[in-house]
């Protein structure tokens, strides 16, 4: 794609491509572009990597991604976790093949250079040939600089330094908060498997549509009609439903103002409670009188910027590939002390978000037509104007828009400028 912009300078270039109501084909594209996204977002942000579910044990290991590095999930036998990268210090070969087992140590297969799971270097053969064993003390597997937990969801930022998990999470920390209090016992686990599902498109669709309430009732309508659901009504001229920016480039849709409207509890999850009896149980045991809102206002559905949509009953975790390319890999939610929702939360995702799922399998085909009319060279420009005139600033400080509003892509688009150093 051509366009008429600033050719040298990237602030400049940003600044026109990237406008209030609009912006420009070529972000979607440019693979010069993709390289600084690398550098400028995914290298100095905290990324959300996995859930410490997954490495329930000691010496329990992950593979997993952080944009493009291929990196370790690691529990060591104090119970600490850490995120490796996963490569040899000698000649650089990557070390682990499997995608999860559990080891106290990863043995190289090309030379036979062996690493504690925290990364040190255990030994290596014929150490005469370095001069012996001390001569090498200082190489290791090299961590991740920062590693960090909230409610048991692992970020990792490439940066040594930067701002505190915490402060990046900032409002969306409360929307983890909200997911994990669904569970009678106060804690969630991602332990059910990750499905992996490579689209050809640009990581930034995928963000901008997970909080999108313009097309659930295009696109999933045939979902919602064969399914008998509600959801799709909530996304409409007539919902009171609305899209939120948390800051930091977090979004969400909530939903709760049409579910208090119902005063329905479960129907968050699309049935009667009286078909839940012992979860509705084991959450008023657990909550008492506050049980009855949780039940009823149900999970979040939040976009937490750059990688980790949460969406009521499924996690999704995005890494970008190429320009053009990026994996979405999804899991069930699984409530600690919640077997019996459980169960049903994963039929759901599989029969969503399976490999013959109905859910995912539209909204991808919705990625990949979107790439390849970004790819063409007129019209140049993606409208984001939907809702621009009717947004407001809710008591917390937070832009707010209607339920099928652009306000989320606006702000994605608001905080993605800033992070590429665009003022």
């Amino acid at each position: 794609m051509t366009s008429v912009m600033p050719a040298n300078d990237l602030d400049a270039r940003l600044d026109h491509l990237i406008q209030p109501d609009r912006v420009h084909g070529s972000l979607y594209t440019d693979p010069a572009l993709f390289a600084e996204e690398l550098r400028k977002i995914w290298a100095t942000t905290w990324v959300f990597v996995g859930h410490e579910s997954e490495v329930p044990e000691p010496n329990d290991y992950v593979r997993k991604k952080l944009a493009t590095q291929d990196v370790i999930m690691t529990r060591d036998r104090d119970g600490e976790v850490h995120l490796l990268f996963n490569r040899c210090a000698h000649r650089g070969l990557q070390l682990c093949g499997d995608a999860k087992g559990n080891s106290s140590s990863f043995r190289c297969p090309y030379h036979g250079w062996t690493y504690r799971n925290t990364g040190e270097l255990l030994g290596f053969p014929y150490s005469k040939g370095y001069g012996g064993k001390d001569r090498l003390a200082g190489l290791r597997m090299e961590s991740v600089p920062r590693v960090a937990s909230y409610q048991g969801f692992v970020f990792g930022s490439l940066a040594a330094e930067g701002p505190t998990l915490e402060e990046h999470l900032g409002a969306a920390a409360g929307e983890i908060d909200r997911l994990v209090g669904l569970s009678p016992q106060g804690k969630v686990r991602l332990d059910a498997g990750w499905l992996a599902h490579r689209t050809q498109a640009n990581w930034k669709l995928l963000l901008e549509n997970e909080t999108d309430g313009y097309h659930p009732q295009f696109v999933h309508g045939s979902i919602f009609s064969v399914t008998g659901s509600p959801i799709g009504a909530l996304y409409s001229d007539a919902s009171t439903a609305v899209t939120r920016v948390l800051g930091n480039g977090h979004t969400e849709n909530d939903l709760r103002p049409e579910f208090r409207r119902a005063g329905e509890p479960m129907r968050w999850f699309g049935t009667p409670a009286e078909r839940l009896p012992r979860y509705v149980a084991a959450m008023r045991e657990a909550y008492g009188e506050d049980a009855q809102r949780r039940l009823v206002e149900g999970a979040p559905h939040v976009m937490i910027f750059p990688n980790l949509f949460i969406a009521e009953i499924q996690v999704f975790n995005i890494q970008p590939v190429a320009v053009g390319e990026c994996v979405q890999y999804s899991t069930a939610v699984q409530f600690e002390g919640g077997e019996e929702i459980n169960r049903r939360m994963l039929s759901q995702s599989i029969g969503s978000v399976g490999p013959a799922g109905m859910l995912l399998a539209d909204d991808t085909e919705m990625y990949e037509r979107n790439q390849r009319g970004a790819e063409l060279l007129s019209p140049e420009w993606l409208d984001l104007r939907r809702g621009v005139g009717r947004e407001e600033v809710d008591a917390n400080g937070f832009t707010v828009g209607a339920a099928t509003d652009e306000t989320g892509m606006r702000g994605f688009w608001r905080h993605y400028k800033s992070m590429m150093g665009v003022s």
